[in-house]
């Protein structure tokens, strides 16, 4: 499979690459504001939806994988910070203590594929939960995390598969779905597409 990754994330793209699934990068442009009362699972799918359908447009013909993650604590999304002080906010409130990550991907499966395999223009969606426990820790420990630079474009303010995880004490859960793209999901969705995974050799 060739698709079309609608994200600027090298986290997703590298993990892609060592799936063996050939991609270009075309990243969405899509706000990302919350609606009222939306549940964090439906906030991060209906956004993975939108990325693809937007990317898709450009991209007649061609698979597209899109994809959203949001960090969840009492209730509330944590998305990128837009600041250092956010951050090491976001971090403050995190530390030793359980949070959910939420990550959605969406997949279109083209129209009129070439190789005739019924190819209808459908998207399919769906959402990992991982649950994450972080450490306890002080500000100065945040604020030196954050002055890395690492966690600033990052929801949640941290990258568990960077110097973040020295912020973690364990997970539950799909450790991709952290990273940002759920494999577990997207050979699911793979699956529902009509397009198994495959291990090329």
């Amino acid at each position: 499979m060739s698709l079309i990754l609608a994200s600027g994330s090298p986290r997703r793209s590298e993990i892609l690459d060592a799936l063996g699934i050939d991609h270009q990068v075309h990243p969405a442009a899509v706000d990302e504001v919350s609606l009222a009362g939306e549940r964090p699972e439906d906030h991060a799918e209906r956004l993975a939806r939108a990325k693809a359908a937007a990317v898709s447009g450009l991209h007649p013909g061609r698979w597209v994988l899109a994809g959203d993650t949001v960090v969840v604590v009492d209730g509330d999304l944590l998305g990128k910070p837009r600041d250092r002080d956010e951050a090491v906010g976001m971090l403050l409130t995190l530390q030793g203590r359980m949070h959910r990550v939420v990550s959605a991907l969406a997949l279109v499966r083209p129209a009129g594929l070439e190789n005739g395999d019924g190819g209808d223009g459908r998207l399919f969606s769906g959402t990992e939960i991982t649950e994450v426990r972080f450490r306890p820790f002080e500000r100065g420990f945040a604020e030196a995390y954050v002055d890395t630079g690492e966690p600033l474009d990052k929801a949640g303010a941290y990258g568990i598969q960077g110097k973040g995880a020295v912020l973690v004490e364990g997970i539950r859960g799909d450790y991709s779905g952290v990273v940002g793209l759920p494999v577990s999901l997207l050979v699911r969705l793979m699956e529902d597409a009509g397009r198994p995974y495959r291990f090329e050799v």
